[in-house]
């Protein structure tokens, strides 16, 4: 039997300060939505607590302020006709309790004054229609019009209404709903599923903004690919994301097959979430094998190919990023270079030079860890002898980074031999063969022509300069 009452869902000081107001001031409310679905299902305690009031939800929080210890500052925002206080260790957001209607163009409703159940069915999903009184002779009683306590007990995603109604006034509910599924591991029930599909075109008029807010919570879940299939499956992903849906499916051409590289992307992104809670790496593990699409070419003699498809990925992050009004900086730039840089380690894995390792340090610079990282969640062959190899070849390589990198100090590598210093001892001014007889020495550290050595550089130089015509000035000891 559901137990009907949680009153130690409640206990936190603020709640009683607030069943006091609630008193003196003649009015009923309610915690309601995340903070009791949370507590049922045993997720720890949010620090966003929204309470309802079936009244004026602003002035509630006025009030409230006024008797908690210090009268915390309350913000207040007019146009949701909301307000927020913080207290403690915890964020309290008041509403009047409201009904809501939608016109076709916006998700922006119309609200106007109602009860505790007209607001509970304005909800996104039934498991967050639950609340729990703030009354004193009914305290923590739970308030379940839409038995959403059972569908939270069967892992259920459901709208409390008519889900074609539901996702329609508000298309972010679509994604809310697959990204709860993603993050719980709850199934969409069929008919908001069915209804998530019909209304797919509707997601249009969502801000890029908050399409990627929710991409971002998918991402950071356990499993994302839950959330990724889901999202191709009902024809959503395509409409943001199009150049991860054209990886989809496999062509066959004189009975050769490539790989499928959709879903090959997110068991990459499932492998890689098991090490690491780095958003941007998780973005990389699923953009990494985005230029396949573009480059996929068939070759009589070698079948199927994919050349240059790191470069043309790491090109095509820039776009993705624009258009999805994503960080237009570092962290962007991080993803291109682990884009570009994803297959490096996998080819050095079969033949682990020095020269090459010391190359994959120096165009890794201090994302080399992540980029191996992302190779070793790239695996997914399941053939356990192969799989077993690759991470195994892969090890070899970290130990090989880790000896060259404590040997030549590539990672923090900076030129031994200055253009200042080339131009005091040639007596030039800017020009190409400063730059050429930069690059000489850089390409001679790499290849392990020479140490990253000043003395050795600085040898290096004057021996390069003379093929170059150029005659020492102002010789200048190393």
């Amino acid at each position: 039997m559901l137990k009907a009452s949680f009153p130690e869902a409640i206990n936190h000081e603020v709640f009683g300060f607030i069943t006091k107001v609630s008193e003196s001031l003649n009015v009923d409310c309610y915690v309601i939505g995340g903070f009791v679905r949370d507590f049922l299902l045993e997720r720890g305690t949010p620090k966003d607590i929204d309470i309802v009031v079936v009244g004026d939800g602003i002035e509630f929080a006025q009030e409230l302020a006024k008797t908690l210890p210090n009268s915390p500052k309350v913000q207040i925002f007019k146009t949701y006709g909301t307000a927020m206080l913080r207290f403690q260790d915890v964020e309290l957001e008041f509403v009047g309790a409201r009904k809501e209607s939608y016109e076709q163009h916006s998700r922006n409703p119309a609200v106007s004054s109602g009860t505790l159940e007209d607001d509970q069915q304005r909800r996104d999903f039934t498991m967050n229609t639950l609340a729990l009184s703030l009354k004193k002779e009914n305290y923590g009683s739970l308030l379940d019009p839409f038995n959403g306590i059972i569908d939270l007990y069967n892992k259920i995603i459901k709208t409390p209404l008519d889900p074609a109604i539901t996702y329609s006034d508000d298309p972010l509910r679509m994604l809310r709903a697959i990204r709860f599924s993603s993050q719980l591991d709850f199934k969409i029930a069929p008919t908001s599923l069915a209804a998530i599909k019909e209304n797919a075109e509707r997601i249009d008029i969502i801000t890029r903004e908050r399409i990627v807010d929710e991409l971002n919570k998918i991402l950071l879940s356990k499993k994302p690919s839950i959330g990724f299939k889901v999202l191709e499956k009902t024809n959503l992903l395509h409409r943001f994301l199009p150049e991860l849906t054209a990886l989809k499916g496999v062509q066959e051409t004189e009975g050769q097959r490539h790989k499928e590289n959709f879903f090959h992307s997110l068991e990459v992104v499932d492998n890689i979430a098991e090490n690491t809670d780095n958003l941007w790496l998780r973005w990389s593990a699923l953009l990494h094998d985005i230029g396949k699409a573009p480059t996929k070419k068939f070759d009589k003699k070698v079948g199927w190919t994919f050349h240059t498809h790191e470069f043309v990925g790491s090109k095509m992050v820039y776009k993705l990023f624009k258009r999805l009004k994503m960080p237009l900086n570092e962290k962007m730039k991080f993803v291109q270079k682990m884009v570009l840089l994803s297959s490096r380690p996998i080819v050095l894995a079969t033949d682990v030079t020095d020269a090459a390792v010391r190359r994959l340090i120096f165009d890794a610079g201090d994302d080399i860890d992540n980029l191996m990282t992302l190779c070793e969640a790239d695996i997914t062959t399941k053939n356990p002898d192969r799989f077993k190899r690759y991470h195994n070849n892969f090890k070899l390589v970290r130990e090989k980074i880790e000896e060259v990198e404590e040997r030549d100090r590539i990672r923090s590598f900076q030129p031994p031999i200055s253009g200042e210093l080339i131009m005091k001892t040639f007596n030039l001014k800017p020009c190409r063969e400063i730059g050429v007889l930069k690059s000489a020495i850089k390409e001679a550290i790499l290849e392990g022509v020479i140490a990253n050595d000043k003395e050795e550089a600085h040898a290096f130089m004057l021996k390069k300069a003379t093929g170059l015509g150029l005659k020492v000035v102002a010789e200048e000891k190393a």
